[in-house]
């Protein structure tokens, strides 16, 4: 793996070139003493203008401050946002690069580069479709929104599930700020944003992340001492604006390069007839996170570029907004997928019984993502209120995957190429009238346009006897696929201010997602396609903010019900991943708690409730098969051994009860503060894949960190820990050659100092 110089100097040269403009996600950690003057005001843009957090009637959780400062400390990607709010989860087969997200337990495990998910990720109110654009890092941020529900009638596309919507800091100010940490494994990070601004409207910002961490895991079948798990990630944001009266215009442009370890797959590291992780000796042995066994390759590259132009006109009544961004990325990730030494049909294996030496590899050669948007919205705080506009999206998308038949082979043993076009055009509109009286009304539509053109091929077949009938000698000629849907989404919302402090709200949308294609024909000589998804969801909840603004309480009760659900079977003997459709429902509550009590003292408990079941008596899927014996809690199909019906199952990674909860407290010294800071996260019991199991789940799991240190209105020296109980929790697996998975993030401490200019 590739390496940069020593971090310290890079370091030093980061740090010395930040002399310019503040960051307001940072202003927490450097900020003052607060004063006794109860939690602010939270402004959230969840409707595509600046609003309360309690005047909106959509349910949004919002990460800024201290917890986003406590979470992204030191090497953290956007993983790390996982249960901080209710009902998100965030997990991965690929590590950094490539998130799935889930909302109140809608999501797809499909691991190939072209997966459609349910949630959408918007990076400054631009969607990014495709997994690898996904995880870009999070850095120079002002807040994360989580707008849970149907988003489609004002934001991108595929959103039924809802929305992790980001918003980075605007260039128009001088100032700057840098962090610098440092931490266990060599883990280390450099943060840093500077900016400056004229008389004349011009202004700039650019901000920079590196991250970095030694490989730190030990494969025990080398001499080298630390083999696997390190990284270097570099991100940065250049933005350019002016603005000369009502008009203002910004072109940013954006960078991400990744190198570095693939996720470790980590075989049979549970025995048949249970879920508990076991050590490389099997039963009654020790996990040891930092310890495989391996005899294959792993390593994983990506470079993703982005340039957008944003121009906003204010014409006194309404406010004209054109948003063109371009994405482009490539890709490439290796791994050992049998997660072991050798198979059992050779002199030496383990951890273990390995049935087959399984060595993938998945490239992205070329992503092309554009999108354009044109939205005018009113100005008015009061009375008629109004937006309307229009989308366009355009992505090019080339995928290869290779099988290998030995771990350490250049030359691929079967080849599989995919190619994708898809082209889709939204026009929406959203209006909202106040009453006098604190009622509110408010609703919106968009139409929504797919179409997608796919071809797949294997060229190339070498090893036949790991790819299904017919003809298992021959090559798979292209096979094509054309996909198209057209859906008009809607909104509807009523809010009602009962006072200064209560507020009620109910709302019904209706979601889609675009039909998909899979096209995965390393293992399969078939690709499956999947009918587009339609959600209808339903909620009503209370927000209020009382005892003088120290105490807010959200309360939020939902239920959906979902038609032609897009999930994927994937693994099982075949290793084959396939689309299917399947209806589900789903209902749950979300709660939300901050408080300020005393002057310093603030804490925070966030909580969900989710029941999120496949509600389909046709739904069945294969099992984990033979080679990985894994014991199927599902009915199977009668005559059909191995196929198991999955009717009133919980979607998988939807643990039905989740837990976040954090406590502050700082002391006046000096000029500054002495400050404590401490975040957790609790979720309960998630199943892997589609079927349930014993062994391909995991029954909980709770990760905490704690921020201590002392700042002031200029710096900033902490101490800190992630994942300070050391959880040890799997997050994923794969069925089809052992009792394969991957775990958490492993403990990690270290020091932080920041400042600002």
């Amino acid at each position: 793996m590739r390496h940069f110089p020593s971090t310290i100097a890079i370091s030093v040269a980061l740090a010395a070139s930040a002399w310019a403009a503040p960051a307001a996600a940072q202003e927490a950690s450097t900020a003052p003493v607060a004063e006794d003057s109860g939690l602010g005001d939270i402004v959230v843009t969840a409707q595509r203008r600046e609003e309360s957090l309690q005047d909106v009637p959509v349910a949004v959780s919002v990460l800024s401050g201290n917890t986003l400062d406590a979470i992204t400390s030191t090497g953290s990607d956007v993983r790390v946002l996982a249960g901080r709010v209710p009902s998100l989860n965030i997990e991965s087969s690929f590590g950094r690069t490539f998130p799935r997200f889930y909302i109140r337990g809608l999501g797809n495990t499909d691991f190939d580069l072209n997966a459609s998910q349910p949630v959408s990720v918007v990076y400054d109110d631009v969607v990014l479709e495709n997994p690898i654009l996904k995880g870009f890092p999070i850095f120079d941020l002002d807040r994360v929104e989580v707008l849970r529900g149907p988003q489609g009638t004002l934001f991108g596309r595929n959103t039924p599930a809802g929305i992790v919507k980001f918003d980075t800091v605007k260039p128009g100010k001088t100032g700057g700020y840098a962090r610098v940490s440092y931490g266990r494994y060599g883990t280390s990070q450099v943060e840093v944003a500077a900016g400056a601004a004229d008389d004349n409207g011009f202004s700039v910002r650019l901000s920079t992340l590196f991250q970095h961490r030694d490989d730190w895991v030990d494969n025990i079948a080398t001499t080298k001492k630390n083999d696997l798990g390190g990284y270097d990630d570099i991100a940065a944001r250049l933005q350019l604006q002016y603005e000369n009266g009502p008009f203002t215009g910004r072109v940013t442009g954006q960078v991400r390069i990744y190198d570095g370890s693939a996720i470790i797959f980590r075989a049979n590291t549970q025995v048949p007839g249970s879920n508990e992780l076991v050590g490389l000796g099997g039963a009654g042995t020790e996990f040891e996170r930092d310890k495989v066994w391996q005899d294959g390759l792993n390593f994983q590259k990506l470079n993703t570029y982005n340039a957008g132009l944003n121009l906003e006109y204010d014409f006194g009544p309404v406010t004209a907004y054109s948003i063109t961004s371009y994405w482009n990325g490539n890709f490439r990730s290796r791994g050992d997928i049998d997660g072991g030494f050798g198979a059992s049909f050779l002199p030496v294996s383990g951890p273990g019984p390995i049935k087959f030496q399984a060595q993938s590899q998945d490239n992205v050669p070329s992503l092309d993502q554009f999108t354009q948007e044109i939205r005018i919205a009113s100005n008015n705080s009061g009375g008629l209120g109004y937006q309307f506009g229009a989308f366009y999206f355009d992505e090019k998308l080339d995928i290869s995957s290779y099988e290998f038949a030995g771990p350490t082979d250049a030359t691929p043993s079967a080849i599989a190429i995919q190619r994708q076009d898809s082209e889709a055009y939204g026009i929406f509109g959203s209006v909202n009238y106040a009453f006098d009286n604190g009622l509110k009304f408010q609703a919106g539509a968009r139409y929504n346009h797919d179409t997608r053109d796919f071809v797949a091929s294997r060229p190339v077949e070498t090893r036949p006897d790991f790819v299904l009938a017919p003809d298992p000698n021959t090559p798979v000629p292209p096979q094509a696929a054309k996909v198209k849907g057209k859906l008009l989404t809607w909104d509807a919302s009523a809010t009602y201010e009962a006072s200064d402090a209560l507020t009620f709200y109910a709302r019904v949308a209706r979601g889609y997602r675009a039909p998909s294609v899979q096209g995965r024909l390393t293992f399969s000589r078939t690709i499956s396609t999947a009918d587009q998804e339609e959600t209808m969801s339903y909620e009503a909840g209370i927000k209020t903010a009382f005892l003088d603004n120290r105490v807010r309480f959200n309360l939020t009760g939902y239920f959906f019900d979902t038609k032609d659900l897009q999930l994927t079977a994937v693994g099982g003997t075949s290793n084959a991943a396939s689309l299917l459709n399947v209806d589900a429902k789903g209902h749950g509550v979300e709660a939300e708690l901050q408080a300020a009590p005393a002057k310093g003292l603030t804490f925070s408990v966030g909580g969900a409730w989710n029941v999120a079941k496949i509600d389909d008596a046709n739904a069945f899927v294969a099992g984990c098969g033979s080679l990985a014996p894994c014991t199927v809690l599902d009915p199977a199909r009668p005559g059909s051994p191995n196929i198991f019906s999955i009717d009133g199952n919980q979607l998988p990674q939807s643990p039905k009860w989740t837990v976040n909860w954090t406590a502050g407290y700082e002391i006046p010294v000096g000029n500054g503060a002495i400050y404590a800071f401490t975040d957790w996260y609790y979720r309960s019991k998630v199943q892997f894949f589609l079927y349930r199991s014993v062994e391909f789940s995991d029954d909980k799991l709770i990760e905490g960190g704690v921020r201590v240190g002392y700042r002031t209105d200029r710096f900033d020296i902490a101490a800190f820990g992630r994942n300070i109980t050391n959880d040890a929790s799997p997050t994923g697996g794969i069925d089809f050659n052992n009792l394969t998975s991957y775990v958490n993030e492993p403990r990690i401490w270290g020091v932080e100092a920041g400042f600002k200019f």
